[in-house]
């Protein structure tokens, strides 16, 4: 039945549909398939309109080869086989088509297919639609009551979503980019999701020739580049230049036995091609009779068990190595063997051989100027960068000088040494100590020194500053103490460029807040005679109140006693 908004005619179609049954669970839903797609006017697809095909079943599905088991060896062609009623008529006379048959139909037909199948053929239908563009598969309930809100459901995914394909072949790479709905910079993806009507996404195309056909026909191709399940494309002429024209006979680069290639040999493209008894860049050179022997090029290895030429930096002529020349004029490749160059050397900080100042690029080996070593001439000889600058023993002797660098050594006590002349670990003071009452006496007025003992004995005036912090990029060593007034202060010392001690200092000390013992003795004392006052007049206060309830008591039984009082005569 061709497409139609008779849906009681539909309905009636579908009632005088035959029922048919075998003894094998698979159906031959790919033949319904196929004819859908292909019988574009039987059916009457719009070419304007996006095209859902809905397919519903409760089973698996027959494929190219099952045929072969009812004796129908033909292969499906792909074309449409409906007659005048609608029927299906090759059943019987061809295969059942493939899933790559199926897929390219579509694909040719732009056509969204939609499996609403029932939840125990989900998982191989979910697999199916992987395999055919722009197909989708949801779970069909039992009484398919759920069929509208399932192919409404899968209709809004597919019509939110865009994807580009292309048919390029293996020899043609396309890569797609766009930033879809988030506004940036472009990513790699052919698929934009989360569209709705009026949205636009632009899509930037890259086309990149990865190899050259052996065919010469297949260097001219129609790329055809499009959106999935929508009749459009952008058709793409692509022209891949392999060649150079030059390489051709008739043209004016083209010259066979040329003038320039010793009349041995084919001018193209301004480089000789020898004939098989001449070689060299101007086939100068003859195979049999130069230098006496019919193999030249052994002179230009080094040994019989190299197979390159010249250390494949240059062109063997006539027995004898031509060294390739280079871009840069600074830069050049000797040797008999073309083995040698000046520019291959290690290099240090990007500098080769770490600089002119430090050595030179000879046959891909740094020889370094006098006062450096290494492989890149990047280590000094001196070890004076690895003495203190106050003096003393090299790497404060708890390390060894390499490259005028320290390389701290560990102890098995107070464990790796660090700092840049060794002098640091985590247990160790330095010279903390023997600054410290100079910090005391000269910045806190406080300490064992007196002014004139502070005077004699401080080499130096340390600056105040407001918080100390320690760079130890610039070697500064923090120390922290506390005085006799368990006040904490810190300080910071480091040598400058000419050797002398420099210290900075904290301006305040860190004080403990100072506690008056006799006012809080004066006030306990006065808070316990507070507290027995009180009670004091509580206890009188209850005294008092109980006293009075005593006597009003007592003068209550006294009134009652005077009216109980009688008098009794005798009787006459």
């Amino acid at each position: 039945m061709s497409l139609s908004q008779d849906t009681s005619r539909f309905a009636g179609e579908v009632k005088k549909a035959a029922v048919s049954g075998n003894l094998d669970a698979p159906e031959g839903g790919f033949d319904a398939i196929m004819q859908a797609v292909v019988c574009r006017e039987q059916i009457g697809w719009r070419e304007k309109a996006r095209r859902l095909l809905v397919f519903s079943t409760d089973a698996g599905f027959h494929y190219a080869g099952d045929g072969k088991l009812g004796g129908i060896v033909k292969p499906n062609d792909g074309e449409c086989h409906i007659d005048e009623f609608g029927k299906y008529t090759h059943s019987t006379l061809q295969d059942y088509p493939s899933i790559s048959q199926v897929n390219l139909k579509v694909k040719q037909n732009a056509i969204n297919v939609i499996f609403a199948v029932t939840a125990n053929q989900i998982n191989i239908y979910d697999k199916l639609k992987d395999n055919i563009e722009g197909a989708s598969a949801g779970t069909l309930s039992e009484d398919s009551s759920n069929v509208v809100d399932l192919v409404r459901d899968q209709y809004n995914k597919i019509s939110s979503s865009v994807e580009i394909k292309d048919n390029a072949t293996s020899a043609v790479k396309v890569t797609y980019y766009s930033s879809c709905l988030t506004p940036g910079p472009l990513k790699q993806t052919s698929k934009c999701d989360g569209l709705k009507v009026g949205t636009k996404v632009s899509f930037v195309v890259e086309i990149e020739v990865t190899s050259c056909p052996k065919d010469r026909k297949e260097w001219n191709q129609i790329l055809h580049i499009y959106p999935v399940g929508i009749n459009e494309s952008l058709i793409v002429d692509l022209e891949m230049l392999c060649d150079c024209p030059c390489e051709n006979p008739g043209n004016p680069g083209f010259k066979q036995n040329a003038k320039e290639c010793s009349y041995s040999g084919t001018y193209k493209c301004g480089v000789c091609e020898c004939d098989d008894s001449h070689f060299g860049r101007k086939c100068e050179c003859n195979s049999e009779n130069a230098h006496g022997t019919k193999d030249l090029t052994s002179s230009c290895r080094p040994d019989n068990y190299t197979t390159v030429d010249c250390s494949g930096r240059g062109s063997c002529v006539c027995g004898v190595c031509e060294c390739e020349a280079r871009q840069n004029p600074d830069e050049h490749i000797s040797g008999p063997f073309c083995e040698c160059d000046n520019f291959s050397c290690d290099r240090h900080n990007g500098l080769l051989c770490a600089g002119a100042d430090h050595g030179t690029c000879v046959c891909g080996t740094c020889q370094c100027n006098a006062g450096w070593t290494g492989k890149a001439c990047d280590c000094k000889i001196s070890q004076d960068t690895c003495i203190p600058p106050g003096g003393g023993e090299i790497c404060s002797g708890k390390g060894s000088c390499e490259c005028g660098v320290c390389k701290c050594h560990e102890d098995p006590e107070k464990g790796r040494y660090f700092g840049r002349y060794c002098e640091k670990c985590n247990t160790c003071t330095g010279r903390c100590n023997e600054f410290k009452e100079c910090v005391q006496c000269q910045v806190y007025k406080t300490g064992s020194f007196d002014e004139e003992e502070c005077m004699q004995n401080c080499s130096f005036v340390p600056s105040v500053v407001d918080v100390v912090e320690a760079d130890e990029d610039k070697d500064e060593y923090l120390c922290r103490f506390y005085d006799e007034d368990d006040c904490r202060f810190a300080y910071v010392y480091a040598w400058d460029e000419n050797g002398k001690i420099v210290v900075r200092a904290q301006e305040q000390r860190d004080c403990p807040p100072q506690i008056y013992i006799l006012g809080i003795v004066l006030g306990v004392i006065g808070a316990i005679v507070l507290i027995g006052l009180a009670l004091l007049l509580l206890w009188k206060l209850l005294t008092t109140i109980h006293d009075r309830r005593e006597f009003a008591k007592f003068e209550n039984e006294r009134m009652m006693a005077k009216w109980d009082t009688v008098s009794i005569y005798p009787h006459d």
